[in-house]
C-alpha cells in the first residue's frame, strides 16, 4: 500500500509542519535553528518555514563520517555536541539458521563537537566500537555531564543490550556505565532504543523498547554511570522505541506507539521463532499517542492518540519544544510526518 493509499488521520489540536527536515533540531545564539543531514547542517532563519544549502560538517576520509539521524545539544556554556552512528561503515547480516548475527556487524557510534554555533566542528572521535542499532535521545544533566544511552549487540545468543555513555567534559571524554541486559534472542530481542530524562530529585530514569509489552526502566543515582534498579515500567508498549522529553514547564512529555489501538486489546504479533524475537511480540505502530506528566512520570494524562495512519507505520518519534509549551513532534520511520502541538492543549487530557 502506497503512502497516497493509507488513511491518515491527525488528531485535531494538532497542526502540520513542513516535513523536510526531522531533526534533531539545536536553537543558536542568534535565534536561527540547526539541523542535520548526510554530513552536513542546515539552518533556518524563519523557524523552519525554509532551510540554507548543506553546509559541510567534515572534509576528510576515513571512518566516523557524520551521518543524519544522529542526537544534537547544545550545552550549557554553548558547545553543540553531535552524537551518530557511523553509517559509512554499516555492516550488518544475519544468519537464519544459527539464529545469529554475522561476525562482522559493525555500526560504530561517533561524536564531533562545534564552539561556534556550527561554522566548524573539530573533536570527531569514536565513542562506541561495536555495533549500535540505534540512537534515541541524549540529556545535560543539571550538574553538566552529557548523558546518552547506546543500544549494544551482544552475543551468544544474538541480541540487544544497552550501555550508557557520560561526559563530563562536553564530549571530549567519555565513561560507560554497566550492561543493561534483558536476556533474548534475534535480531530485535533485548533491551533496545531506550529514552532518557533526569528527575527532579536528581536521578536518570530511562524507557526502554522490549518485546514483553510495556517499557522496561531503569534509574541511576549517580548521573547514569551505573544502573541497579531495573523492571517492568506501568506504561504499556508495543516493540517500537519512545521518547521522553523535560519541558520547560516541568512536566514530562512521553510519546509513543502503544500496545494496542486505542480502544482493542489485542494485535497482530510477530516473532518467537529466535530470528526476529523468541516471543511473540506486538508490532503495533498504526497509531501515535501522547501523555504527559506533571509529577516525574508517577502519573500521566490519559495517552491521546495524535496520529493514525491506517496500514502504515508512524513511529521512532522526536519531540523538540520549539519556545515554552510549543512541541513538534516528527516520526522519523516508515510514515515520516511532522506536527506541532500546544502543551496546555493537551495538559489537561
Amino acid at each position: 500500500m502506497s503512502q497516497t493509499q493509507k488513511q491518515v488521520w491527525t488528531e485535531p489540536r494538532c497542526a502540520a509542519l513542513p516535513a523536510d527536515r526531522l531533526g534533531p533540531f539545536v536553537r543558536l545564539a542568534d535565534g536561527r535553528l540547526l539541523t542535520f543531514g548526510d554530513n552536513a547542517t542546515f539552518t533556518s532563519a524563519d523557524e523552519g518555514a525554509s532551510w540554507s544549502e548543506a553546509r559541510t560538517i567534515y572534509a576528510g576520509k576515513g571512518a566516523g563520517r557524520p551521518a543524519e539521524g544522529g542526537l544534537a545539544l547544545k550545552t550549557a556554556d554553548g558547545v553543540i555536541v553531535y552524537v551518530y552512528m557511523d553509517m559509512a561503515n554499516l555492516r550488518w547480516s544475519w544468519d537464519e539458521a544459527r539464529k545469529e548475527a554475522g561476525r562482522d556487524a559493525r555500526l560504530d557510534v561517533w561524536v564531533i563537537r562545534s564552539r561556534n554555533d556550527g561554522r566548524s566542528w573539530t573533536g570527531r572521535r569514536r565513542v562506541f566500537k561495536g555495533y549500535c542499532g540505534a540512537l534515541i535521545n541524549m540529556i545535560q544533566t543539571r550538574t553538566g555531564e552529557l548523558v546518552v544511552p547506546v543500544q549494544r549487540l551482544v552475543r551468544d545468543p544474538s541480541r540487544h543490550a544497552i550501555c550508557v555513555y557520560v561526559s563530563p567534559d562536553a564530549g571530549r571524554t567519555w565513561a560507560h556505565s554497566n550492561i543493561i541486559d534483558l536476556g533474548g534472542h534475534g535480531h530485535h530481542a533485548g533491551a533496545m532504543e531506550p529514552t532518557i530524562v533526569e528527575l527532579r530529585d536528581g536521578r536518570l530514569w530511562m524507557l526502554i523498547r522490549t518485546n514483553l509489552d510495556c517499557f522496561w526502566e531503569a534509574y541511576s543515582s549517580d548521573r547514569g554511570l551505573s544502573w541497579r534498579v531495573i523492571g517492568p515500567s506501568q506504561i504499556d508498549a508495543s516493540s517500537a522505541p519512545g521518547y521522553m522529553l523535560r519541558l520547560a514547564s516541568g512536566r514530562l512529555a512521553l510519546v509513543w506507539n502503544r500496545l494496542y489501538p486505542a480502544g482493542r486489546d489485542s494485535y497482530q504479533r510477530r516473532g518467537g521463532d529466535c530470528n526476529l524475537c523468541e516471543v511473540a511480540a506486538s508490532w503495533h505502530r498504526e497509531e501515535l499517542s501522547l501523555a504527559l506528566s506533571a509529577d516525574d512520570g508517577r502519573t500521566w494524562t490519559d495517552p491521546v492518540v495524535i496520529l493514525r495512519v491506517e496500514g502504515g507505520g508512524p513511529s521512532y518519534p522526536y519531540v523538540f519544544e520549539r519556545v515554552p509549551g510549543e512541541l513538534w513532534i516528527c516520526t522519523r520511520f516508515a510514515d515520516r510526518a511532522a506536527l506541532r502541538i500546544r502543551e496546555q492543549d493537551f495538559a489537561a487530557a
